[in-house]
C-alpha cells in the first residue's frame, strides 16, 4: 500500500514537471493556419508608359482624310462651287406628260429618260440603225435640248460622262448643270460632211455633238465663247478630258478647225484606245 502511494506520488510529480515545461515552451500564437488577406504589390516599373487601347492605324481612313483637307475650300464661295447640286425633282405632271408620250426608263438604266423607236433606216450606205434605236430625252437629271436618236451603248456612254464628268466638272456653279445643248444626235452624212468621207458616226446612231450646258441659273458654258475664259475653259476643259474613256473618240476645238463650237463624241473602237483630242 505504501509502495503503491509512493508511485503515485512520483508520478505526479512527473506528470506536474512536464506540464510546467510544456507551459514554458508555449508559442505566444496558436499554430494552426489562418486566413491571411494579401495585397498585390504595385509594380510601378512594369506599367506601359501609354494606353494599351487600340488607335486608329494610318491606312484608307487617313488618306480619305487628307485627300479631303487637301481640297477643302479656302473661302465661303469656293464651298459653295465645290457643293453638289441638289438632284433635279420631276413633277408628278411631268412623269404624266412622259407616260402619256411613252417615255420613261430606256436602255434598262434608270439614269436613261426616253422611248424606243423603229430601225432607223439607211439614206446612205453605212447609215441608219437595225435595231435599238432610241431617243433620248434626259440623262442622269440632265435634260437635253433637242432629243436625240442614238443606239443603248451610245446613251449609256452619255450616261457614265454626265455623271462622272459633266456634274463632276461642273458641281454647283451656276447651281449646277440644267441642260445639254445638242448640236447632232443622229445624223446620215459622211465626216464634216466633206463629199467621199467616209459615213460619220452620227451616221450609224454611235456620236452625239454638244455646243453648250446650260446652268441653274440660266447662264450657260459655251464651247465656242468660253474654251479659254477662265472658270468657265477649266469646266470644259475638265469635262472633256472626263469624256476619254466612256466614249472612244472625243473631239474639241484643238482638234481642229471643224470642232472649234462644239464637242464630239463617239463610242466607236480604235486599236491603239481612245483617240482624243
Amino acid at each position: 500500500m505504501k509502495r503503491s502511494a509512493a508511485y503515485l506520488a512520483i508520478a505526479v510529480t512527473v506528470g506536474a514537471g512536464a506540464l510546467s515545461t510544456a507551459l514554458a515552451n508555449a508559442p505566444e500564437r496558436s499554430l494552426r493556419p489562418v486566413l491571411r488577406v494579401v495585397y498585390p504589390v504595385a509594380l510601378p516599373s512594369f506599367a506601359p508608359d501609354h494606353s494599351l487601347r487600340p488607335v486608329l492605324r494610318p491606312g484608307r481612313n487617313d488618306a480619305t482624310v487628307t485627300r479631303v483637307a487637301a481640297v477643302a475650300p479656302a473661302t465661303a464661295a469656293d464651298a459653295i462651287e465645290m457643293a453638289e447640286p441638289e438632284p433635279v425633282r420631276v413633277t408628278r405632271a411631268e412623269r404624266k406628260a412622259r407616260k402619256a408620250a411613252g417615255i420613261g426608263k430606256v436602255c434598262r438604266n434608270k439614269r436613261l429618260i426616253g422611248k424606243e423607236v423603229p430601225p432607223v433606216p439607211a439614206k446612205l450606205r453605212g447609215c441608219g440603225i437595225k435595231k435599238g434605236a432610241i431617243k433620248l430625252y434626259e440623262v442622269d437629271g440632265v435634260k437635253l435640248s433637242t432629243p436625240a436618236v442614238m443606239t443603248c451603248d451610245t446613251a449609256k456612254a452619255l450616261e457614265k460622262w454626265v455623271g462622272k464628268g459633266l456634274k463632276k466638272s461642273v458641281r454647283s456653279f451656276g447651281g449646277g448643270a440644267k441642260e445639254i445643248k445638242v448640236a447632232a444626235g443622229y445624223s446620215c452624212r459622211t465626216r464634216n460632211n466633206r463629199p467621199g468621207a467616209k459615213i460619220s458616226e452620227h451616221g450609224k446612231g454611235k456620236a452625239i455633238d454638244i455646243s453648250a450646258i446650260t446652268l441653274k441659273n440660266g447662264e450657260s458654258i459655251s464651247v465656242l465663247k468660253d474654251w479659254n475664259n477662265g472658270k468657265k475653259g477649266r469646266i470644259l476643259k475638265k469635262m472633256h478630258k472626263q469624256a476619254c474613256g466612256p466614249f472612244g473618240t472625243v473631239l474639241g476645238p484643238n482638234a481642229d478647225r471643224y470642232h472649234k463650237d462644239h464637242f464630239h463624241f463617239d463610242t466607236a473602237k480604235h486599236r491603239g484606245g481612245p483617240y482624243c483630242r
